[in-house]
C-alpha cells in the first residue's frame, strides 16, 4: 500500500529546502519558518484565523517541548557566573590544568569522557556535567569554546546516543520494528558506529585545527565569563578549598545516584538541575550571607536571559519542525490522510518506495530515511519506521535486516539527535555560549563525510 502524499507534505519540503538555504546564506530563519507555518495552517484549514492562531500555538508548542533544556541551561549558567565572581571557577579547575595543557587534549579527553558518560546516563546530563568544569580548563589552554562544544556534540549526541550500546533504548525500538533481536542490531552497529565515530569526530579535529591556525577563532562565548568581575574576598582560601572539594563531590555523587536508582534522560537531567540549585543556593549564602536573597534573584535573572537570548532564535525553526511529526496534530489538528504517521514519516516511507533494491541502493536509501525522520529534531521518533523499512529491503534483497536497521538508526540519530538540527544541539550550544546555528554549520561537513563512509562500509556489511 502506498503512502499518500498532499500538499502538506510538499509545502513542508519545500520549506525545509528553503530553511537550509538560508541557513547555508548565514541568514536568519525565523520569518520563513513563520511563513511556513501560515502555509502549512491554511492549506489544512482553510481558515485564514485558525492559520494566524496555529504560528502562536506553534511557539507554545516549541517552548513547552523545549522549557526543560532551557531551565537546566539557565540555571547552571547562573551558578557558572557565581562560580566566576568568587572566584571559585580559577580553584575547581586548576587540578585539570595540570593534565590538559593542548588544545588538542583538550578536545580529546572532553570528547572521550563526553562519550562515557553519555552511554550510561544520555547526553544531556553528561553536557551539564562536563561543561560547568571542563569548559574553561579547555578555553584556557586554547581550544575555542566552539570546539568545546562539537567535542561534546560529536561524541555524547553522535557516537553514545546513535550505538546506544548500555541503555538500548534506540537498538530496542528499531529491533522490534525490524522484528529481529536487539542483540543483532548493537552487534550490527558496533563496526558502524565506529566508522561513523571515528571518521566524523577526526575530521571535524582537523578542520577546527586547520581554523585555529588562520587564527579564524577568537576566545570569546555569548556567556562572556572573562568580562565577569572577580571578586575573590566574597569567600575566604580555606572556604574556597572546602568548596572546590565539596561540589564536584556532590556531582560525583549524582553520577552515582543515577547508576544505583537507574536515572536516564530528563530523570538524571532534573537530578543535575537540583544539585546546581542546591550549590548556588549555598554558595550565595556562603559568599553573600545577608544580601543573598537579593543576589540569588539576580542570578536566576541573569541564567533566564541568557537562556532565552540563547533559545529565542531556535524556537520559530523548532515550532516548523515539531509539525513533521506529532506536533501537527497537537498544533493544527487532525487533517493528514488517515494513513499518516506524520509528514516527515511519510516522506521517508515515499523515498523508500520509489528506489530499485539492492545492497547498495538499499543502504543509500536506509541512510536517506533515518537522515528524513531525523528532521524533526528528535533523532527517536522516526526509528521506528526505519526498523520497518529495514526489514523490508532485507526479506526483498535476501539478506541485511541487522545492517540496514543499524544504518538507518545512526543516520536518524546523528542528524535529530544532537548535531545538526540546531535547536537538537542547543545544550552544548548554550553551555559553551556559542550559537547554535554556527555549531550546526560547524558539524555539517565532517557529519556528511561520516555518513558516506558509513554508508559505503555498509554496502559491504550487507
Amino acid at each position: 500500500m502506498g503512502v499518500e502524499l498532499t500538499a502538506l507534505h510538499w509545502i513542508y519540503v519545500s520549506f525545509i529546502l528553503l530553511i537550509i538555504a538560508f541557513m547555508v546564506m548565514r541568514k536568519d530563519t525565523s520569518l520563513v519558518c513563520m511563513v511556513g507555518i501560515f502555509l502549512l495552517a491554511v492549506t489544512a484549514t482553510g481558515s485564514l484565523t485558525a492559520s494566524i492562531s496555529s504560528i502562536f500555538q506553534s511557539f507554545i508548542y516549541a517552548i513547552t517541548e523545549l522549557l526543560p533544556t532551557i531551565l537546566v541551561i539557565s540555571i547552571i549558567v547562573a551558578m557558572s557566573k557565581l562560580l566566576t565572581v568568587t572566584g571559585m571557577n580559577d580553584v575547581m579547575i586548576e587540578p585539570f590544568t595540570k593534565w590538559i595543557r593542548t588544545p588538542a587534549l583538550a578536545y580529546w579527553t572532553i570528547g572521550i569522557l563526553m562519550m562515557v558518560i553519555s552511554w550510561f546516563f544520555w547526553p544531556s546530563p553528561a553536557v551539564a556535567l562536563l561543561g560547568a568544569v571542563l569548559l574553561p580548563v579547555a578555553v584556557r589552554v586554547g581550544l575555542p569554546a566552539l570546539g568545546v562544544a562539537m567535542a561534546m556534540n560529536l561524541f555524547g549526541h553522535g557516537i553514545a546516543l546513535s550505538g546506544d550500546f548500555v541503555i538500548q533504548g534506540a537498538p530496542k525500538l528499531t529491533a522490534d520494528a525490524a522484528g529481529i533481536p536487539v542483540s543483532e542490531v548493537v552487534s550490527a552497529s558496533v563496526p558502524l558506529v565506529f566508522v561513523m565515530g571515528a571518521i566524523t569526530v577526526t575530521t571535524a579535529f582537523f578542520l577546527l585545527r586547520r581554523d585555529m591556525k588562520r587564527g579564524k577563532f577568537i576566545q570569546t562565548t555569548l556567556l562572556s565569563m572573562s568580562q565577569t568581575k572577580t571578586q575573590p574576598h566574597l569567600l575566604s582560601k580555606r572556604m574556597k578549598t572546602i568548596l572546590a572539594f565539596l561540589i564536584p563531590l556532590l556531582f560525583v555523587l549524582d553520577v552515582i545516584a543515577m547508576s544505583y536508582l537507574d536515572l536516564q534522560g530528563g530523570e538524571a537531567t532534573a537530578l543535575i538541575g537540583g544539585t546546581v540549585i542546591f550549590i548556588l543556593s549555598l554558595l550565595s549564602v556562603l559568599a553573600y550571607k545577608k544580601k543573598s536573597l537579593e543576589q540569588i534573584t539576580d542570578l536566576f535573572i541573569h541564567g533566564f536571559q541568557f537562556g532565552f537570548k540563547v533559545f529565542g532564535p531556535v524556537i520559530p525553526i523548532a515550532a516548523f519542525f515539531y509539525l513533521g511529526d506529532s506536533g501537527f496534530h497537537a498544533i493544527i489538528g487532525d487533517f493528514l490522510p488517515k494513513s499518516s504517521h506524520g509528514i516527515v514519516n511519510d516522506l521517508g516511507a515515499a523515498l523508500s518506495q520509489i528506489v530499485p533494491l539492492n545492497e547498495e541502493i538499499g543502504a543509500v536509501t536506509l541512510a536517506g530515511v533515518g537522515a528524513i525522520t531525523g528532521l524533526d529534531g528528535s533523532g527517536f521518533s522516526g526509528i521506528s519506521l526505519v526498523g520497518s523499512i529495514a526489514k523490508l529491503f532485507a526479506t526483498a534483497i535476501g539478506t541485511g535486516a541487522a545492517t540496514l536497521t543499524a544504518l538507518g538508526q545512526i543516520a536518524a540519530i546523528w542528524v535529530g539527535g544532537g548535531t545538526l538540527i540546531p535547536w537538537a544541539l542547543i545544550p552544548a550550544a548554550a553551555i559553551c555560549g556559542v550559537d547554535p546555528f554556527e555549531l550546526a554549520r560547524r558539524n555539517l561537513l565532517p557529519v556528511t563525510i561520516g555518513l558516506v563512509a558509513t554508508t559505503i562500509v555498509a554496502m559491504f556489511l550487507i
